[in-house]
């Protein structure tokens, strides 16, 4: 860490979610970048679909007897005109199965499978070290896509920048869980996790003014140059002002087994909770993704004559900040009453909450629209840094980020590719159809199963006599679906600490004490092994 931050000690945790946070807003702006681009990419490079297009902004819709998006044929379309003045044209939209293709499997396919190595990575190596590797590969990528050619170009770099991206997320996440406490965790992992829409919101006026200024006559290629060099340097602040945090144990999961085996990754993963919560924050996921890559390209098709690029930031940037804090500090407060189970009835809550306006958002016109859109983000944005909250709460240490790496494989696999169905299902229904099903649609889909995934994790739980008794029953009990507890902030970590043997060791069966959260820690001894301590937050 440089000196001067040695003065800002203080601030330095702060600091480092603050470095954190940026980059990934701007892996993020990297990556949706192409949703609002796509179009004046896909002229220049020669990808997706044609459509009369509205290319006049002398007349509105309301003046038009009939609407360009309602042609579906080249000679229609230069035949429509007003008073003599032909308003359409036939060009590439930036839509079709190349650009779906090109804006989600692309990047989820590697995105998805170099993240479970992240994972896996992370939990052994400096994390500091390879988050710094990590943004400037992806830093580089989005550079070099403001220089392609071609479309496999586009293809390939979108490519190289998931796997650096991929990164991010499962090694910063714990870093911040090793630095901050529990009552500021889920805060802490929703601003973080905001990265993605305020990446994804910023992406509006950068990609629509940016480009319509052509700075040096570049167009949309100088959005990601910019973007590029602002990441290369944030990777330099990380590499040489954060320092690597001690790996604190922070919940009930780390501990070994009743039969003194640690607890495996394949035993976090196939709780029922666990399946329960990946497959409600997938279906969550594919909703917002479904919005994120067609959001812009949806309201110039259904309103070309009213620019909401500003309308659409302010909303994203503004709103959808206030609901990510909002859900943070709540899912903090009333975790204390009820336990891990109250961040999942949040979710629940706040997604149901947010469906009915998000169907308005694309039903309304651009007025009323954005009013929706913004009450739908609100309570929409909640989700994110809540689920991982739930996350880092009740998996061990030892597989921690791993556990994050799965988590973000399924996630982004369901979510990330479900989203190109809206091409398909457009032809057959309409686009508005199709965005209604796959964005708001889920929102209402993704409610329903985090309720049940409420009701799979525990509440507040009381000592409990038979406690012991029912883990010899099974070694996995620990993880069985209605005994995955809340936090305890003063937790023994049976299985940080080594002898020789290479074993875990395990506390004699007196010393092993249950605690108010209905899971066993120590209160005396704290064996070491080469002056390595088990940790406590």
């Amino acid at each position: 860490m440089i000196p001067i931050l040695n003065k800002l000690s203080g601030f330095y945790s702060s600091y480092v979610l603050g470095i954190l946070t940026i980059g990934y807003i701007l892996g993020e702006l990297g990556h949706y970048l192409i949703g609002v681009t796509s179009k004046q990419t896909a002229i220049e490079l020669d990808y997706g679909d044609h459509a009369c297009q509205q290319n006049n902004s002398m007349f509105t819709r309301h003046e038009l007897m009939t609407q360009c998006s309602d042609v579906k044929n080249e000679s229609s379309c230069y035949a429509l005109d007003m008073n003599g003045t032909g308003y359409c044209e036939w060009n590439y939209n930036g839509l079709g199965i190349d650009y779906q293709i090109l804006a989600g499997p692309t990047f989820i396919l590697v995105f998805t499978i170099a993240g479970v190595f992240m994972g896996f990575a992370a939990d052994k190596y400096n994390r500091v070290k390879m988050l710094t590797v990590c943004t400037v590969i992806f830093g580089v990528a989005i550079l070099l896509q403001g220089t392609v050619k071609e479309y496999w170009h586009l293809v390939l770099l979108r490519m190289v920048m998931a796997a650096g991206e991929s990164g991010c997320n499962p090694l910063a996440t714990g870093i911040m869980s090793d630095i901050f406490p529990e009552n500021k965790r889920a805060l802490v992992m929703a601003i973080f996790n905001w990265g993605i829409y305020g990446g994804y919101g910023i992406a509006f006026p950068v990609g629509r003014y940016i480009t319509k200024l052509n700075f040096f006559d570049m167009g949309w290629r100088m959005c990601y140059l910019g973007a590029g060099v602002l990441t290369i340097i944030v990777a330099g602040l990380t590499g040489t002002t954060l320092r690597e945090p001690e790996r604190k144990s922070i919940g009930e999961g780390d501990r070994t087994t009743a039969s003194g085996k640690p607890v495996s990754l394949w035993q976090v993963i196939k709780s029922p909770a666990m399946i329960m919560l990946m497959i409600a924050a997938s279906i969550r996921h594919s909703g917002g993704m479904t919005f994120a890559y067609n959001a812009d390209l949806y309201y110039n098709t259904y309103f070309p004559d009213v620019d909401l690029g500003w309308w659409l930031f302010a909303v994203t940037i503004g709103i959808g900040s206030v609901g990510v804090v909002v859900g943070g500090v709540v899912s903090d407060k009333i975790v204390a009453k009820m336990g891990i189970r109250s961040r999942a009835f949040v979710l629940a809550i706040s997604q149901l909450i947010a469906t009915l306006p998000a169907f308005g958002s694309v039903y309304f016109e651009p007025l009323w629209a954005m009013i929706t859109l913004g009450l739908s983000y609100f309570f929409a944005e909640m989700w994110f840094g809540i689920v991982f909250a739930i996350v880092v709460e009740i998996v061990p240490l030892r597989v921690r980020s791993s556990t994050i790496g799965v988590f973000l494989f399924v996630m982004n696999n369901i979510g990330g590719n479900l989203p190109i169905l809206v091409d398909p299902v457009a032809k057959v229904i309409g686009y508005r159809g199709s965005i209604m099903i796959f964005y708001a649609g889920f929102y209402g889909i993704s409610s329903i199963l985090f309720l049940i995934t409420c009701f799979l994790l525990d509440g507040k739980t009381k000592p409990s006599s038979n406690e012991h008794e029912s883990q010899k029953t099974h070694p996995d009990t620990i993880l069985n679906a209605r005994h995955m507890h809340g936090h305890d902030n003063s937790v023994f970590s049976v299985d940080e600490t080594l002898p020789s043997n290479g074993r875990p060791a395990q506390l004699p069966q007196h010393l092993q004490l249950s605690n108010g959260n209905g899971y066993e820690k120590s209160q005396s001894i704290q064996p070491s092994h080469n002056g390595a301590e088990s940790s406590r937050l």
